[in-house]
């Protein structure tokens, strides 16, 4: 049988090709709708906050050698907060010694890099025998690596900013409260209790920064999620088992939220739109800190080794390694000898991670590809240490996540 085709005009050959290609969208699309595959737009974000630039990974600008040019003229360092010796030591990583050490208030908690990653913030919540509360931030300029004055401010446990730069965000702990607060002078703007969360102390946003969740660390732990736009708390959460929630991480595209709890030994998976606890990983004892690798395919699990909030040294101590993609362990590196992994984050290349040594007075140094650990000495209990520089755009807070 002989086939037939009919010669049209230019003008309706070219029609045709159009609604050709339309077709070819609209199948795409019913093919991709029942597999669960995501043709992803631009992400609305709120006003202010920088573009995400790849809507799968949230974290595209964090990658090795995505340094801004406002950090270009940082020193290298490491700088720890000694909650107990009330000081902070700043370790060369290039030598692995200790270069500098100053005295900072009473209870230095973290070293927090400022949005606008001009300034790194020592959070120190002081307070005295008889549960009166104080504290101070004391900013340092990481180009020299010296402090400056400290601002008092009250019960600054930990410090995050709003994706949109405009407020600091200090978590009061012990007040069950967030200060919001003027990023350059500290001067408060507005505060949001949160009289359901007992020691609210880390945060994530979520990829649009229209809302973040906090962790609730004591009486029973839990989350709350706090509308960002209209500075509201949404709602709470109580996790299934456990109940103690330390640090929370976002994953690479939006969808998840990933709690570390120290009593339930490994991290929750909680959707963060609809606020639900999903799944649950098992890593080690004591899970605390969360670090994504610098390709974003992998998150670090600092496992404390106790579930004490002051243990002992030498615990059973590890590094669990999470496959975003599987949402499974991958790999475990055990400290020689045992250890306290806390608080810390990736180095700018990826290939070393750092971590405090809570209960063991020392620094971890991390190869992020055998897992092998090396040891430096510093004050007594060190915490939420930071690497700097860091790649990134902005900071939103902590020990330097930055996107």
């Amino acid at each position: 049988m002989t086939q037939q085709f009919l010669l049209l005009p230019h003008r309706f050959r070219r029609f045709g090709r159009r609604l050709a290609a339309l077709g070819l969208c609209c199948w795409a699309a019913a093919v991709a709708a029942p597999l669960g595959l995501a043709l992803a737009g631009p992400i609305q974000t709120v006003p202010g906050m920088p573009p995400v630039i790849d809507p799968s990974n949230l974290y595209s600008e964090t990658a090795a050698g995505k340094l801004s040019p406002a950090v270009a003229r940082a020193l290298a360092r490491i700088y720890v907060p000694n909650r107990v010796s009330s000081d902070v030591y700043v370790i060369d990583p290039a030598t692995l010694k200790v270069v500098a050490r100053f005295k900072v208030g009473s209870h230095p908690q973290h070293i927090v890099p400022s949005w606008d990653l001009k300034t790194l913030w020592v959070t120190d919540n002081a307070d005295d025998r008889k549960g009166n509360v104080g504290g101070s931030l004391t900013p340092i300029d990481p180009q020299t690596g010296k402090p400056g004055a400290a601002v008092p401010v009250d019960d600054p446990y930990n410090m995050y900013f709003t994706p949109d730069g405009t407020s600091a965000i200090v978590v009061a702990e012990k007040l069950r409260r967030l200060d919001f607060r003027d990023p350059q002078s500290m001067k408060l703007q507005s505060s949001l209790p949160t009289p359901g969360c007992h020691g609210v102390n880390h945060a994530d946003f979520s990829i649009d920064g229209r809302y973040a969740i906090f962790t609730c660390e004591f009486h029973g732990g839990g989350l709350v999620k706090i509308d960002m736009v209209n500075r509201k708390v949404v709602g709470y959460l109580k996790l299934s088992k456990g109940g103690m929630p330390q640090d929370i991480c976002i994953s690479p595209d939006g969808k998840i939220f990933y709690v570390a709890d120290m009593h339930a030994d490994g991290v929750f998976m909680v959707d963060g739109d609809a606020f639900k606890e999903t799944g649950f990983i098992d890593t080690g004892i004591g899970t605390h800190g969360l670090y994504p690798s610098r390709d974003a395919t992998q998150l670090y699990v600092a496992n404390r080794g106790s579930h004490l909030t002051r243990g002992h040294p030498r615990g059973k101590g590890s590094v669990s390694v999470i496959d975003f993609a599987t949402r499974k362990v991958v790999a475990t590196w055990p400290i020689p000898g045992g250890g306290s992994p806390d608080m810390g984050n990736v180095s700018a290349d990826g290939k070393q991670l750092w971590l405090s040594g809570r209960f063991d007075n020392v620094v971890y140094d991390i190869d992020t590809a055998t897992g092998a650990v090396k040891k430096i000495p510093v004050g007594q209990e060190p915490h939420g240490l930071t690497v700097w520089p860091l790649p990134g755009r902005y900071s939103l807070g902590h020990t330097g996540n930055l996107r």
